[in-house]
């Protein structure tokens, strides 16, 4: 998912933000929280952004995805073989499950 940003012109200069620091710093509380119980400090120097929930959960998926496996080319053959020739059984038990994981896993 992807938001435009409008009225924005590459020819204008950029300009520090007021009350920014330009240290360009970067923290995630909870990170800042295990960072510190894993005994490494951290100094809170300047501004800091904190991520939402739907950021946390859009990061998620983006490590999900760069996870997954590449497409099995053999497999995908054998499947259209499979649907051409008719022979190709469908588990809609098996489908259904599968979609309920997959709905449980996005919460």
């Amino acid at each position: 998912m992807t938001d435009k940003i409008s009225a924005y012109s590459t020819a204008e200069p950029i300009a520090a933000v007021k009350g920014s620091n330009g240290n360009g710093v970067v923290t995630d509380k909870s990170q800042q929280g295990e960072a510190t119980a894993a005994g490494v400090s951290t100094s809170q120097t300047g501004d800091t952004v904190t991520l939402t929930n739907s950021a946390r959960s859009l990061q998620k998926i983006e490590e999900a995805v760069a996870k997954a496996p590449v497409v099995n080319s053999a497999k995908v053959a054998a499947v259209k073989q499979a649907i051409n020739a008719g022979t190709y059984q469908i588990d809609a038990g098996r489908i259904a499950g599968k979609l309920l994981q997959f709905e449980n896993g996005m919460k």
